[in-house]
């Protein structure tokens, strides 16, 4: 288990918040909102509170919330038929992920890891006793199917995707799904598929969830989070969509881990859940985006691909330094051009160098305008 220690830890990320702080900088480094939350959530949770609310929920969810799940996932664009059987609350999507690898994973099982990726990720395959192989993408953060298809072997367990992707804002669509059941309908190979950006999806783009594809669901846990939907991470509320054989598998281990998630936000997220529209969430982001990307372009710093999903933006960083790494040029721009991203090699195992910074544009308007000012004067 020494093995865990050679991980980028989560300190890694909180050291440039933390450097922000204390240098004063513009915070555009974590996906964290700053803006408040729908009022109608905190009155709800106040009702739940009033209504006693405080005792654990039953091991699947909250029933009013699974039915609330169901009712949401019929009403998407490209509409998501589940049952209750295939639902289960969870308490963050990090559980998620680690909980649906213990209920599939052997000894030394191999799971591919597409980079770049979270930094949750190898590690919960470590922990559950498998072995990360990693699958880069290429220089334009597509897949290369051959390349990719030469990542499996006999002893591929599992493969876990992320779309909207962070950090390359990169979405998986109908025809992605498709290749990829290709390459593993015949064999013992589940998907992990964290889609907790799924409201995020921008411009003419629609979420094509994994949970559609008819064969491809009955291999997948399908992983959402009310925390990234409605800005409140520290609620611990996801949702993970499962067929009924793995949704059974998965609470056989849920029950000696977590239980059940927070009872108060589960009320809350149920009562919400059928008043949300997710149509004012996507341009609400989407207008964040998008101020962020005019403003970039009066800087040196380059976009080459705009987020097409998430609440993230690679720019490469060149035009201004040729010899820095990305984790120096990281801190740099955020100590002395007081603005603070993440490099892109903490998205990868190797940690190699790259010519990118990842920037969150999950801020105030203001906070976006007033950072990417300052750049365009300091740089």
């Amino acid at each position: 288990m020494d093995k865990i220690y050679g991980f980028t830890h989560y300190s890694f990320f909180t050291e440039m918040s933390e450097l922000a702080a204390r240098h004063g900088s513009f915070d555009l480094s974590l996906g964290l909102p700053d803006f408040d939350i729908d009022e109608r959530l905190t009155v709800f949770l106040k009702e739940a509170a009033d209504n006693g609310t405080h005792h654990y929920e039953p091991l699947a969810g909250n029933p009013l919330l699974i039915e609330s799940i169901i009712r949401f996932n019929a009403k998407r664009a490209n509409s998501i038929s589940v049952t209750h059987k295939e639902i289960t609350v969870v308490p963050c999507a990090t559980f998620a992920l680690y909980t649906s690898l213990k209920s599939i994973l052997n000894q030394s099982d191999e799971v591919i890891i597409i980079q770049p990726s979270y930094y949750t990720y190898a590690p919960a395959v470590v922990m559950n006793g498998g072995i990360p192989v990693y699958y880069d993408l290429e220089a334009d953060f597509a897949i290369n199917w051959e390349v990719f298809k030469s990542c499996i072997s006999e002893k591929t367990k599992a493969v876990i995707i992320n779309s909207p992707q962070n950090p390359t804002g990169k979405i998986w669509k109908k025809e992605d799904w498709h290749q990829l059941y290709e390459l593993i309908k015949d064999r013992d190979i589940y998907l992990i598929s964290e889609e907790i950006y799924d409201t995020y999806c921008y411009d003419e783009a629609e979420h094509y969830s994994s949970f559609i594809h008819p064969e491809l669901r009955e291999k997948t846990f399908c992983i959402f989070s009310f925390g990234k939907m409605f800005h409140t991470s520290g609620w611990k509320v996801s949702y993970m969509l499962a067929s009924e054989t793995l949704t059974a598998k998965f609470q056989c281990h849920q029950q000696y881990i977590s239980y059940s998630a927070n009872a108060p936000a589960q009320y809350a997220i149920a009562k919400y859940l059928d008043l949300f529209d997710p149509v004012i969430n996507k341009r609400l982001m989407q207008q964040k985006r998008d101020i962020f990307n005019e403003l970039i372009k009066e800087t040196p710093l380059q976009v080459e691909q705009k987020s097409e999903g998430s609440v993230f933006q690679i720019v490469n960083f060149r035009n201004i330094s040729k010899t820095m790494t990305d984790v120096e040029f990281s801190k740099w721009l955020t100590i002395e051009k007081k603005v603070s991203c993440l490099p892109l090699s903490a998205f990868y195992h190797s940690k190699n160098n790259s010519d990118y910074i990842r920037f969150s544009f999950a801020k105030k308007d203001e906070l976006i305008i007033q950072a990417l000012e300052h750049l365009k004067r300091n740089l």
